[in-house]
């Protein structure tokens, strides 16, 4: 790659994007093609094919899909699997089709079974059955990962998949139900100190483990290993260390100055125990998280205190 490659980041509006985004400007790279869903739907084969040819992106990076929290993909599992079907075909085949230089495919942690020895190994794909409340978007997501392995093994399509763990940070999904378990208790905790709210109630019974890594941390992996990685493989991007929910929360609430109390609603489910992430192989290619827990929740608190959803409450 040179700073005058045209690289199109497909979901740069979303956190996970407009971290790749940054994270590229920063390096100095300054032929960035961006569209947004209305300018460029991609779950419409057409449309998708017609970007391709007219623009001609030398590099890609997939970072566009449906995401949700648990209650989300408890409710919706067809429409997770539909539309990030949809999604991944049009931009792979197509990326392929026109002869992209590379393509850098991004995932998530529940691609892993369930019951994944900890912690968990990429060659633990495929080895055991999903975590039922995100089953769809799991399976949309190894499909995805696999099509890419297919071609780059029968069309020597250059391609390389991460898997990163729980993200966090700039730009995350605040919405009351169908926000990931941070950024909803970003929410809660710095809503309920503003309106002087004394006792949160939070799901399931705090006891799980979750890692959780920064997303300009993944953004800078997703530079780092288009310039320096050629390999399909999968390539887990972890925070190196897991927290409790319970601990969490506890954390959230002491940067957002929350001192009432948390309770906790057992009847909820709380999702996989334990999802720990071993990222030695990309430790081993040279690549390491930046940014510390405990900075990233302050400045995340920071972030959403300043933000429109805060306080146009």
């Amino acid at each position: 790659m040179d700073k005058n490659s045209k690289i199109y980041i497909a979901g740069h509006r979303g956190m996970v994007g407009s971290a790749v985004e940054r994270a590229f400007r920063r390096k100095g790279y300054g032929h960035l093609l961006c569209r947004t869903h209305t300018e460029l739907d991609l779950c419409d084969p057409l449309q998708v094919k017609a970007f391709f040819d007219s623009e001609t992106p030398e590099y890609v990076v997939l970072a566009a899909a449906k995401v949700g929290g648990i209650m989300a993909n408890n409710t919706y599992p067809a429409e997770f699997l539909i539309q990030n079907l949809q999604i991944q075909n049009n931009v792979i085949t197509e990326a392929w089709k026109h002869g992209v230089k590379k393509l850098c495919f991004l995932g998530s942690s529940c691609i892993y079974p369930a019951q994944a020895p900890q912690p968990i190994k990429e060659e633990y794909l495929l080895t055991g059955t999903l975590e039922p409340t995100n089953e769809a978007y799991a399976l949309a997501k190894i499909t995805g990962y696999k099509l890419c392995c297919y071609l780059t093994r029968e069309y020597g399509f250059n391609t390389i998949s991460l898997m990163p763990c729980n993200l966090y940070g700039t730009n995350d999904n605040y919405h009351p139900l169908h926000s990931h378990v941070f950024p909803a208790m970003i929410r809660r905790f710095t809503e309920a100190v503003r309106d002087g709210v004394r006792e949160i109630t939070l799901w399931g019974t705090g006891v799980p483990l979750r890692e959780f890594l920064h997303v300009d941390d993944v953004a800078d992996a997703v530079v780092y290993f288009m310039e320096n990685h050629n390999d399909p493989r999968v390539i887990n991007i972890g925070y190196g260390s897991d927290i409790t929910i319970r601990e969490l929360a506890e954390k959230i609430a002491a940067a957002a100055g929350y001192t009432g109390k948390i309770s906790w609603d057992p009847s909820k489910p709380d999702g996989m125990y334990r999802k720990l992430m071993d990222s030695s192989r990309a430790n081993e290619l040279g690549w390491y998280p930046k940014i510390t827990l405990d900075a990233g929740i302050e400045r995340t608190v920071r972030e959403f205190s300043a933000s429109t959803d805060f306080r146009e409450k």
